[in-house]
């Protein structure tokens, strides 16, 4: 039975090689524009710096340069029940240098079509234990981020030579240039 985490809750990773899935519904806008969510990853060091700018796992860059981590593809719609976009993870791949992974969720064009998370709902991020596809823990968003265009949904840590999961569900309201700044 699959963990619901709170924010901020932290739990050991029973697998190594996992489907962190993500999702989310929109509201219409008064704007009328359709709204476009990217899911992006940052593989950092002990310095929480990105180790090198191929690390940065995003649509332009869908695999890791150690084949750990891969993203599945831009879902632009965001469209359908379940999972809106994934990102595999297998952590017997990981660079040795690596001790978190950031996974971090944006609105693009969010300025122009005037779009912030408080018009998103049902956001979730989930592990789903890639050898019984079994959902194995899950974090449902569920604050009001009237002004973020950026949410960080959760990080995978190395601590003590132990893979966990951390709840964070921290928004910024920059987009992904805060979190780019944030890791360069």
């Amino acid at each position: 039975m699959a963990i619901n985490l709170q924010k901020g809750q932290r739990e050991k990773l029973t697998t190594g090689n996992f489907t962190v899935g993500l999702g989310w519904d929109t509201n219409t806008t008064a704007t009328g524009a359709d709204f476009d969510l990217d899911a992006s990853v940052f593989i950092l060091g002990d310095n929480k710096k990105i180790l090198s700018d191929q690390h940065f796992v995003f649509y332009n860059n869908l695999k890791s340069p150690d084949g750990a981590v891969e993203h599945t593809g831009d879902n632009r719609t965001g469209e359908g029940d379940g999972d809106d976009e994934s990102i595999r993870i297998d952590l017997s791949k990981i660079d040795d240098k690596a001790t978190e992974i950031c996974i971090v969720v944006t609105i693009d064009q969010y300025d122009v079509r005037k779009q912030n998370f408080g018009q998103v709902r049902n956001s979730f991020v989930r592990i789903v234990d890639n050898s019984s596809n079994t959902e194995v823990m899950k974090f449902e968003l569920d604050e009001d981020f009237s002004i973020e265009t950026a949410v960080e949904f959760g990080r995978i840590y190395k601590r003590n030579g132990e893979w966990k999961f951390e709840a964070i569900g921290t928004g910024m309201p920059g987009g992904l240039g805060d979190f780019l700044n944030k890791y360069n």
